[in-house]
């Protein structure tokens, strides 16, 4: 929607179609006239819509389920919100949005008054180069408004990263991964210290995530769990999430995979 509004702010009328309501495919139709990119992304979302619209004339009976092993029944069933930025959508899956909008940008006087946002030397450029990074994404799974993201444990990121470790490397083959965790003592190999090492790092960058930001974090801080225990180590953290801020601590032992028999 945010890229919609930069491509129709002070779209020419002449660009933007007389009659035509959906003044964004009016733009990419013009568009693709002289550009192949942006003429793939016509015939494709053209498709869509026929797919779209071959959907709502089917008849509720016994059709879909006799056409499932067809190519017509792999297609995405697209949402509202879908269907009403499908033009930038197909775009930005396609990974091609970055180099149409980089077209737009370089022919804006065909298309756009002299005080448009992408007529601007600077603001048009900035947006282009800004939609490389998202156009660089496989977005195999969309999220949807119901998708919240919540931190694992410390001991399933490690034990997860331990997992996936042990499958990676090529040193023992025939040896299955064992689930459990082992404890290590300091005069491990240094091929287990490095080990060791990425497992913390790999902890350490889960901590922030798409809905919280890491506002600080501090190794080493001491916490005493009871009046008659020794005080642990740990890394400590503060993070901030729309509505709140949130303090974790993780024990080092976590941190580096090394696990003790203890509570």
């Amino acid at each position: 929607g945010v890229v919609e509004a930069c491509l129709l702010h002070m779209l020419k009328r002449r660009a933007a179609g007389f009659l035509r309501t959906d003044k964004v495919a009016a733009l990419f139709t013009k568009v693709g006239k002289t550009y192949a990119i942006a003429g793939d992304i016509c015939k494709k979302v053209q498709e869509l819509l026929q797919q779209v619209e071959s959907r709502k004339n089917q008849p509720n009976g016994q059709e879909p389920l006799k056409r499932q092993g067809s190519t017509t029944s792999k297609t995405p069933v697209l949402t509202p919100q879908a269907i009403k930025h499908i033009w930038v959508r197909t775009a930005l899956i396609e990974k091609v949005l970055d180099k149409i909008v980089q077209y737009i940008v370089d022919n804006c006087s065909k298309y756009y008054e002299k005080e448009a946002l992408l007529a601007d030397p600077v603001c048009g450029p900035i947006l282009a180069s800004l939609l490389v990074g998202p156009c660089a994404l496989e977005y195999t799974k969309l999220k949807t408004a119901d998708h919240y993201w919540t931190d694992p444990s410390a001991d399933e990121l490690v034990q997860r990263h331990r997992i996936h470790g042990v499958h990676g490397r090529q040193d023992s083959p025939s040896k299955r991964p064992a689930l459990g965790i082992q404890k290590r003592h300091s005069s491990g190999s240094s091929s287990e210290d490095r080990f060791a090492a990425s497992a913390r790092e790999y902890v350490e960058s889960l901590h922030q995530n798409s809905r919280t930001h890491l506002l600080y974090g501090k190794n080493n801080v001491l916490v005493q769990p009871k009046d008659d225990l020794e005080a642990i180590p740990g890394y400590l953290s503060l993070h901030q999430s729309a509505d709140s801020l949130t303090l974790k601590w993780t024990p080092n032992q976590l941190m580096n995979g090394t696990f003790g028999d203890s509570e």
